[in-house]
């Protein structure tokens, strides 16, 4: 039987196809063009907006369309050139991917299918699938083991947390709640340098982020499992139930990587959840040279990444693999309700689905993405562009060891270098602050900051896979540059008693 044609003219269709086709190409030429500019360094890596920029785009609910050439004007000249420029080779700022083109039409295509990921039996929920399968023989989990896709390791995190939970409580925890269930005497563990987002996992779990136990590190920035066997004793013989126990794969300050061998020796011991937080660092695996590093991994019971980051997926494309399939389908599969019924055949059919792994129903098809960037760049290529960001932050390290004026830190275990301008410490934190501002402010280079044992300190975190030695070089510069004329200024307040608030250059 043939299928009716249709006699419906959809309001929401373009009414001249080629000329459709005409702006979407002229769009994706500026794309292309965009990303080659970024490739090549041009033009600053970031600029503040200026306010005629958010005035342009600052009006009540449109009631009625303008067209599509014109909205694309209002995003070409408005918003793209005030991003936060991680595209560009000189960000150096925060954990951000760089993207691929690759990664960009992947995308495109994404957004054309509009597929809903959810569940169903179609051939995105597979893809989703064939990356789990990926993910299995990239960790060495066994073939019993599941993934989904979510947001980021934020919400990958709590997920692990919820399986944790799910396994120490068990499944009726999720009807019944924590009161009665003997939930308020578990504890976790994790380092000191762990991410935030793993105390707020355990306030949405409704474990309280006070049940975790944050265990102080060693001279590496690594977790010490001296410290952590204590503090697991002494949580014992106060009355207390362990049962999840968080490593860092890559802390998000200095790169440090916990010892994730010895902690999965501890959690073995105790019978506690080995949860790793790989946001970044557990993609080491695809190199080579880093993939011994993350030894242990392979026993993790979870482990939550981004291939938004290291991999350069375009944002987001969070992921979470559980050892066990079961204990992970335990945490979230509420049953089929009517409206999801599923079925032997036909759409309904092919579950479990990604929903029953997660919170969420509805999902983009971000499998896509992340699919073709493996597909197209394959694991050794990925696996050298991560290698290269790290010796390059190496040659980082070495650059700011040259100058006198100038202090590593922390060490350079990654991809991440911790520096600032030396001053006396009375205005030092103010120094580094406001040097941090005026070398974004510049264009040049855009690192972030952090605290290392109570200092300020600016902390490039090289993750952009188009950052080479010039860029390093001239972040040195732009540092020994205003770092001067800085504690020039601040050294003449200090002497004429000016109120240093009151004065603020930009350089």
């Amino acid at each position: 039987m043939d299928a009716p044609g249709n006699d419906w003219q959809s309001p929401l269709d373009p009414r001249d196809w080629g000329e459709w086709r005409r702006q979407g190409h002229a769009m994706l030429e500026d794309m292309f063009d965009f990303l080659e500019r970024m490739s090549g360094g041009e033009g600053p890596v970031w600029q503040p907006a200026p306010a005629s920029a958010r005035t342009a785009i600052a009006e009540p609910l449109p009631q009625e369309g303008c067209s599509l050439e014109q909205a694309y004007g209002l995003f070409r000249d408005s918003i793209l050139p005030y991003a936060v420029g991680n595209a560009h080779p000189g960000f150096m700022g925060w954990v951000h991917g760089a993207g691929t083109p690759v990664g960009m039409l992947a995308e495109m295509l994404a957004a054309g299918l509009n597929a809903n990921l959810g569940g169903r039996d179609h051939m995105p929920v597979e893809l989703e699938r064939q990356v789990v399968r990926w993910g299995r023989e990239l960790f060495a989990f066994p073939d019993t083991a599941s993934g989904v896709f979510v947001t980021g390791s934020s919400m990958a995190n709590f997920l692990g947390v919820l399986v944790a939970r799910s396994r120490a409580l068990g499944p009726s925890v999720r009807t019944d709640g924590m009161q009665g269930q003997g939930g308020g005497a578990l504890v976790a563990y994790a380092s000191r340098a762990a991410h935030a987002c793993v105390a707020r996992a355990m306030d949405l779990a409704g474990l309280g982020s006070a049940a975790l136990n944050l265990i102080d590190v060693d001279g590496s920035g690594a977790l010490d499992t001296d410290a952590l066997a204590s503090a697991i004793g002494c949580d014992l013989r106060q009355g207390r139930r362990p049962f999840l126990l968080v490593g860092t794969a890559g802390s998000v300050d200095t790169g440090a990587i916990d010892d994730l061998a010895a902690l999965a020796d501890i959690a073995a011991r105790h019978r506690l959840h080995f949860h790793v937080d790989g946001a970044f660092g557990a993609l080491g695996m695809l190199a080579a040279d880093l993939a011994p590093r993350l030894g242990g991994i392979e026993r993790a019971d979870s482990i939550a990444l981004d291939f938004h980051k290291w991999m350069h997926v375009p944002y987001d494309a969070g992921f979470i693999l559980v050892r066990d399939g079961k204990h992970h389908l335990a945490a979230f599969d509420g049953g089929a309700h009517s409206y999801l019924a599923r079925e032997p055949g036909g759409m309904s059919a092919g579950s479990p689905w990604p929903c029953d792994y997660g919170p969420d129903l509805s999902r983009g098809f971000r499998a896509l993405k992340t699919w073709m960037t493996l597909k197209v760049y394959g694991a050794r290529r990925l696996g050298a562009a991560i290698s290269d960001s790290c010796e390059r932050a190496r040659h980082l390290g070495e650059l700011v060891r040259r100058q006198a004026e100038l202090e590593l830190m922390a060490p350079v275990h990654l991809n991440i270098v911790c520096f600032r301008f030396r001053a006396p410490e009375g205005i030092s934190d103010e120094l580094n602050s406001r040097l941090l501002q005026a070398i974004q402010g510049s264009g040049i280079a855009a690192p972030s900051s952090t605290r290392i044992d109570g200092k300020y300190v600016l902390r490039a975190a090289l993750f952009n896979h188009r950052t080479g030695r010039a860029q390093l070089a001239g972040l040195i510069d732009a540092a020994l540059v205003h770092g001067r004329a800085l504690l020039d200024e601040l050294a003449r307040q200090e002497t004429t008693g000016t109120d240093r608030n009151s004065t603020c250059r930009n350089y």
